[in-house]
């Protein structure tokens, strides 16, 4: 059976050290592990979207509509820009804290009241402040490490030795300590 994870965020978050820890993991496991990476404007705050898909045999990375397990929203808004990439009865996790867009820093949109409330009436929303945790550990950049300790609830087969060696293994060594802190948070939010 073959499993789908979106990740989506805004560049610079750290949407793709995430899909590259949690395909450690899996690969790690044993599974066949498929990795794409969609750059928009990323340099400039641009939406960025990864799919991981994992299982016995994958053949491809795309993840289409309607297929998602999960995905991973480094923002609330990000997360409402892909929901109908997810499958009924997948689980959206999403970030509380608000980046606001170009066009809202300028006044030519607003931004959208309560979007974590709107997204939770279409499906599974665990939402956390990630931002919060991340400063909590040490730095507002571990975002992307909290939301892999909550990730890691709903991946049980996958054991807490083994997030924590991928990010030994991953992370520069003068941060390990304090991703691993914001994956603790993560995973007990």
């Amino acid at each position: 059976m073959t499993k789908s994870i979106m990740i989506v965020g805004v560049g610079g978050q750290g949407t793709l050290l995430a899909s590259r820890l949690i395909g450690h993991v899996l690969v790690e496991k044993g599974l066949d592990v498929k990795l794409s990476e969609v750059h928009g404007m990323s340099q400039r705050g641009g939406s960025v979207v990864t799919y991981v898909k994992y299982g016995e045999k994958v053949f491809s990375p795309i993840v289409d509509k309607g297929e998602a397990d999960y995905i991973l929203s480094f923002e609330a808004v990000e997360g409402a820009r892909y929901i109908e990439m997810l499958k009924e009865g997948g689980t959206l996790i999403t970030n509380t804290a608000e980046i606001y867009p170009i066009t809202v820093i300028t006044g030519a949109m607003t931004y959208p009241k309560d979007p974590t409330g709107k997204l939770a009436q279409k499906c599974d929303v665990k939402a956390v402040d990630a931002l919060a945790l991340a400063q909590k550990a040490g730095s507002d950049k571990a975002v992307n490490t909290v939301l892999m300790g909550v990730l890691s609830r709903y991946m049980p087969e996958i054991s807490e030795d083994a997030w924590l060696g991928a990010i030994e293994k991953l992370v520069k060594p003068k941060f390990v300590e304090l991703n691993k802190q914001a994956f603790l948070l993560g995973k007990n939010a």
